[in-house]
C-alpha cells in the first residue's frame, strides 16, 4: 500500500553532513542538559505521598497550592487527574512527619476552604521503593539495548548495525534531554515510553536498511549515494502512513488522556518526531560514510551468480 509515489529520488545523502551536524550538536545539548539539569525524578523514583481528591465543582488549583504553601510542604505538585474536578496532589517525603497524618492534615485544610472536597485515594512510595525502581528501569533500559544490540549485529553488516545502533542511542539521549532541560516529571510511565521509542526507531532503522542492502543486489550501476536515496525515497509512503497513524494515536492521549498520560505521550512524540530524523538523516549517512559496499554485503559466489544472470 502506498499513499502516494514519488518518482525521482531524492538526494538525501548530498545534505548528510548538515544533517549529522546538527544531530551532533542536538545530542551534545542534550548531554549538557543531564549532566547540569538532571530528571525531574517524579515521585515513582523519589517516593512521597499521592493524594488525590474530589470536588463538585471545577477545581481552584491556585487555591489548592496556596493552602499547601501555607502548610510549609516544599516541592509539592498540583494537577488536574482525568477531569477538571478531580485534582492530584504529590508530596515529598518528610521524615519528622508521619505519612499518614500528613495526608489527614491536608484533607483537613482543603475541606476547611470546601467542605465538598472528597478523598479519592492515597498512596505511599517509600524512598528505598522508589530507589529500587529506579534501578529497575534503568536495568531494563540496559537489557533492551544490549538486546537491540545482538538483534542489529546479526541481522546486518557491521556498518549497518552500528548505524542503527549510534541512531537509537540519539534517540532515547534526545528525549531525556529534552526532559532534563524543560524539567518536565519523568516517571514509570515515561520511561515505558522510552522502552517503546527504542523498539519503534529500530524498526524503521531495519526498513530502511533492508531497502539498501536490496538496492545493492539490484540497481548494479548506481553508486552508493544512490542507491540509499532510492531506498529512503521508496519507503517514504510507508513511512507516513505509519508514523501518521501512530502519533495520531499518540495525539489522542496527548490531548485527552489526562495528566498521567501527558507525559508518556510527550516522550513518544518527541521519539517518532527524532525516530524518523534519525533513521533517515543520521543512520543512513553514517552507513555510507564508515564505506559500505557492494562486497559487504555480497559473497564472491553471489557475485558471481549476478554477473551470469545480466544479458
Amino acid at each position: 500500500m502506498e499513499f502516494f509515489k514519488i518518482k525521482r529520488d531524492i538526494p538525501f545523502m548530498r545534505y548528510g553532513r548538515i544533517t549529522t551536524t546538527i544531530s551532533l550538536v542536538t545530542f551534545i545539548l542534550a548531554i549538557l542538559a543531564l549532566g547540569f539539569k538532571g530528571l525531574n525524578l517524579g515521585l515513582d523514583f523519589t517516593g512521597g505521598i499521592q493524594i488525590e481528591v474530589g470536588y463538585n465543582q471545577p477545581a481552584n488549583l491556585e487555591t489548592v497550592r496556596k493552602i499547601l504553601e501555607d502548610q510549609k510542604l516544599p516541592e509539592f505538585s498540583v494537577q488536574n487527574f482525568g477531569s477538571v474536578k478531580d485534582v492530584l496532589i504529590h508530596l515529598p517525603m518528610r521524615p519528622e512527619t508521619n505519612d499518614a497524618k500528613l495526608s489527614e492534615v491536608v484533607l483537613e485544610k482543603l475541606r476547611e476552604q470546601d467542605a465538598s472536597v472528597v478523598l479519592r485515594s492515597v498512596e505511599f512510595v517509600g524512598p528505598q521503593v522508589g530507589q529500587e525502581l529506579f534501578e529497575s528501569g534503568g536495568l531494563a533500559l540496559l537489557l533492551v539495548v544490549a538486546g537491540i544490540l545482538v538483534y542489529l549485529a546479526i541481522r546486518f553488516e557491521w556498518r549497518f548495525a552500528l548505524a542503527a545502533i549510534i541512531a537509537n542511542m540519539h534517540d532515547i539521549v534526545i528525549i531525556l534531554g529534552m526532559f532534563a532541560f524543560f524539567q518536565w516529571e519523568f516517571t514509570l510511565p515515561v520511561l515505558a515510553g522510552i522502552l517503546a521509542i527504542l523498539g519503534y526507531s529500530v524498526n524503521e532503522s531495519v526498513v530502511v536498511f533492508d531497502r539498501i542492502r536490496e538496492n545493492f543486489h539490484k540497481m548494479r550501476k548506481a553508486s552508493v549515494p544512490e542507491m540509499i536515496d532510492n531506498a529512503i525515497t521508496t519507503t517514504m509512503s510507508r513511512t507516513v502512513i505509519t508514523h501518521f497513524m501512530t502519533q495520531l494515536m499518540v495525539l489522542s492521549m496527548f490531548f485527552f488522556g489526562g495528566e498521567v498520560l501527558h507525559n508518556f505521550a510527550l516522550a513518544l512524540t518527541i521519539g517518532i518526531v527524532f525516530g524518523i530524523y534519525s533513521s533517515v538523516l543520521v543512520a543512513s549517512p553514517i552507513v555510507l560514510w564508515l564505506g559500505v559496499s557492494r562486497k559487504d554485503l555480497m559473497s564472491v559466489k553471489e557475485e558471481s551468480t549476478e554477473i551470469d544472470k545480466l544479458p
